[in-house]
């Protein structure tokens, strides 16, 4: 007969107590391992390695134009790269991630250590190991002074050179070199002030970018800028009332005809009132309330006249044109004229290129120097309807493509111009070049966290300084009655912290305390005391 097993009692669910330190302890085992040094090191590492892809490609915090050149000239890998911020580094997703990583593991790292190194300063320096000659420097110093005595000598001496003394019952510990773990301690804090400069600058920050013709001017607004960026937490009036008005621009140029400086001849202050006359360059921007507008470009917007049949005359017509070469300064771009037609589908644009000194070959205008010597336009000329009032926005710089396809816009005229040249169109409009100025691509930034990131630099320096020229030594010494009457044996041995050879250092202290000790017995024998 088969006896059934009794059946097995069911194991009892889990407790909430023990799941809650087990997912403690799991949270615990993480932020050790997030705030540990090695971590830090490896997404400081990862931080490096994730900003070089801001410097090989043009970024659209910096220059919007050279990312469309980027995208134009790559219609296949452009898209992919855009899909990963690549153009956009700086305020990625995962390069965000990478920076808050990094500042969280080192305040979780600093900040103990830090802490650690206070109480390390407060604290004597421990005792003298038992047996000091298995320290690899130590030696024995044959004393003719009572060990108290002797013991004097080399405390004197070590405070001489300016180490932290405590005695004890017939030996002493001595320190120095605190400062090289201060500085190690200073240079991860400063790194963290640093990152804290650098978010401050981001969300309390902007910057805007725009293209100004001589004789013209704009006011530190975002609806003036070409392309702008901000801070999370800026707001339109937190904006400095500033304005800046172009007079003048110079571009030099080396003899390989590569540009070797800008200059801009401008006025600036608060909107309303006549304004501070300066110049200002590449690499000498307009400081002014925390403002620094820089000179990152330059262009040339070529002049245009229109006269329409019925005598309507349309002078100094401008707008910037885009290089396209720089070497050259070659330049793109389209001028709308949307008041010139009677009707929103007789409206006029022109379309082109601009060389500062044209040659014509083939019948295809290019420039062969950046310099205007000989300057020369290249028109498309179209009517119809250019589509700015369909509240779909569209470029400045360049017509819209999808007007022309759907044939609202269409081509009537071509021409190559020469300085004082004109076309006429088949309704008998007449449009002239006229001349050309150039024009600056001006940058205005605010980044309150300037100072911050300056002061922080400094210090990280500082502390960079005392962590490879500072050395953390202590010294241990005893001193035991020696084989002869009033005599000492002296026991010293030093311990160097970090790398570095300590031999000669050892050996210069042991001779300094050999030669203190013998002249301290010299001179009690001649003042007439006992030696020893």
């Amino acid at each position: 007969m088969t006896v059934a097993a009794p059946p097995r009692p069911e194991a009892p669910p889990p407790a909430r107590s023990s799941v809650g330190r087990l997912v403690a302890a799991r949270l615990l085992h993480w932020w050790r391992r997030l705030t540990a040094m090695r971590t830090a090191i490896v997404l400081l590492f990862l931080l490096a390695l994730a900003a070089v892809p801001g410097s090989l490609l043009p970024q659209r915090s910096l220059s919007q134009n050279k990312v469309n050149a980027y995208l134009t000239d790559n219609p296949e890998l452009a898209p992919v790269l855009d899909r990963l911020y690549l153009f956009d580094v700086f305020s990625s997703p995962w390069f965000a991630a990478i920076y808050l990583l990094l500042f969280v593991s080192l305040i979780g790292c600093v900040l103990p250590r830090g802490l650690e190194h206070a109480r390390a300063l407060r604290a004597a320096p421990p005792p003298a190991p038992r047996n000091l000659l298995r320290l690899p420097d130590s030696g024995q110093l044959p004393a003719p002074l009572p060990p108290g005595d002797a013991l004097d000598v080399v405390e004197e001496e070590l405070r001489v050179r300016r180490f932290r003394v405590v005695r004890r019952e017939g030996e002493l510990s001595a320190e120095k070199g605190y400062l090289k773990e201060t500085g190690n301690v200073l240079f991860h804090l400063s790194l963290v002030a640093l990152l804290l400069g650098l978010a401050g600058g981001k969300l309390w920050g902007y910057e805007g970018s725009i293209l100004v013709t001589e004789g013209q001017g704009f006011c530190n607004s975002f609806q003036q800028y070409d392309t702008y960026s901000s801070g999370a937490l800026v707001d339109s009036a937190d904006l400095s009332p500033l304005c800046v008005d172009l007079q003048d621009f110079r571009a030099e140029y080396e003899p390989n005809l590569t540009a070797s400086s800008f200059t801009a001849r401008i006025r600036y202050g608060p909107p309303g009132k006549d304004g501070v006359p300066t110049t200002i360059g590449v690499n000498e921007p307009l400081r002014v309330d925390g403002d620094r507008v820089y000179v990152t470009g330059h262009g040339y917007s070529p002049m245009f006249s229109v006269q329409t049949p019925d005598g309507t005359r349309y002078d100094d017509l401008s707008v910037p044109f885009l290089p396209t070469n720089p070497g050259t300064m070659a330049s793109e771009g389209a001028l709308k004229l949307p008041d010139v037609g009677t009707a929103s589908d007789d409206q006029l644009a022109l379309e082109g290129l601009f060389a500062p000194t044209g040659v014509v070959r083939d019948k295809i205008l290019d420039s062969i120097d950046p310099r205007p010597l000989s300057p020369q336009v290249a028109i498309f000329v179209y009517q119809g309807y250019l589509g700015l009032d369909s509240g779909i926005p569209q470029s400045v710089y360049s017509l819209d493509q999808s007007q022309i396809d759907r044939g609202r816009l269409t081509r009537v005229a071509a021409a190559n111009l020469e300085l004082g040249q004109s076309t006429t169109l088949p309704d008998g409009t007449t449009i002239a070049f006229t001349g050309y100025r150039e024009f600056a691509a001006l940058q205005l930034s605010h980044d309150p966290g300037q100072i911050w990131v300056l002061g922080a630099a400094v210090a990280m320096l500082l502390g960079l300084l005392g962590m490879l020229l500072l050395r953390r030594e202590r010294v241990f010494a005893r001193a035991e009655p020696g084989p002869t009457d009033g005599g000492s044996v002296l026991t010293v041995a030093s311990l160097l912290r970090g790398s570095g050879e300590n031999g000669p250092r050892f050996a210069a202290l042991a001779d300094d305390l050999r030669n203190a000790v013998e002249d301290r017995a010299r001179t009690r024998t001649e003042t007439g005391g006992p030696p020893a």
